[in-house]
């Protein structure tokens, strides 16, 4: 018996025959490079095989969407009101999913019906290490507990019921921290992604959830054996770069290990860390996704899966 899967599996030749021949890829190499995160091996070809017909996909959505809105303002006679699309992506650590962000947010800023694309990421939504060390969590940072989800969940109530410039807060990879004094601003954007490894998760205890008020949710998925590599292989990169910055956070910490010590390090990292929260909180929500991108061990997306309607 055929197990039954709520999945349209394509492989990455159907999918880019999927491509709308009307809409050519405008994206050039050096603002491709510039859309790269460390580690990521991206190219044009697979911005034009498996970027463009996703852009386009969601490009569709967007205006059926917005046709819907309008008539069921129209129904219930009731003077419409811009309500941005949002769309969620998740994924685990290292997995690529600030790069997909990037490259999905440039692509569809192209449609003239949705100029204004936002990207904000969890990371903002974390608690300032002051108070994670408070309770005992730095160890757990990345893990459910250690992310305002009232505030996240309020900020993106806010921007999708269309209220004017929501602030987010901001936070610095270099300094590991919540920056006090500074946030971001979201104005009536057309299209808001929201992008981190948490996105997709539920709790018990609450009666909302982030992804209750996404339009789409985009799923990065590879083998553990893969993300490991891509892990420690971008731990080695950071060693060799921002954590030379007497300000980065992991200066004292990284900065003068020798290539196997830190190759020690980053695997330990791995598995008592990020492995664990990969298999309890991460990969249980993929299930979740309307659509799974899978990447295969040199970085490309080979695989690609969309929820039946």
């Amino acid at each position: 018996m055929k197990r039954y899967s709520p999945y349209i599996e394509f492989d990455r030749k159907e999918w880019a025959s999927l491509k709308d021949h009307d809409t050519p890829l405008s994206l050039t190499e050096v603002e491709l490079e510039k859309l790269r995160g460390l580690n990521e091996k991206v190219s044009l070809q697979e911005v034009e095989e498996v970027y463009l017909p996703l852009t386009h996909l969601i490009h569709l959505y967007v205006g059926a969407s917005q046709q819907l809105h309008q008539l069921t303002t129209s129904f219930l006679q009731k003077k419409a009101r811009k309500t941005p699309y949002i769309i969620g992506i998740a994924g685990s650590v290292a997995v690529g999913k600030s790069t997909t962000a990037r490259l999905i947010q440039t692509l569809l800023t192209r449609w003239d019906t949705h100029r204004k694309v936002d990207l904000v990421t969890t990371d903002g939504f974390l608690y300032p290490n002051a108070v994670l060390e408070k309770n005992g969590i730095m160890n757990r940072k990345g893990f459910p507990e250690s992310y305002d989800i009232k505030r996240l969940i309020q900020f993106i109530g806010e921007v999708k019921s269309g209220k004017p410039k929501v602030k987010a807060p901001k936070y610095s990879h270099l300094t590991y921290d919540i920056l006090p004094d500074e946030e971001s601003v979201i104005d009536h954007p057309d299209i808001l992604i929201v992008e981190g490894i948490n996105v997709l998760q539920v709790k018990k205890d609450s009666p909302l959830f982030v992804s209750d008020f996404f339009d789409f949710s985009i799923f990065i998925d590879a083998e553990e054996k893969n993300i490991a590599r891509w892990y420690v292989e971008r731990f080695q990169l950071l060693r060799q770069t921002a954590f030379q910055n007497p300000d980065s956070y992991f200066h004292s910490r990284f900065a003068d290990l020798s290539e196997e010590e830190a190759t020690v390090v980053a695997h330990h990292t791995w598995e008592s860390i990020n492995a664990k929260n990969l298999h309890e909180n991460i990969l249980p929500t993929k299930g979740r996704a309307q659509l799974i991108l899978k990447k295969e061990a040199n970085h490309t997306i080979q695989n690609i899966y969309l929820r039946k309607l």
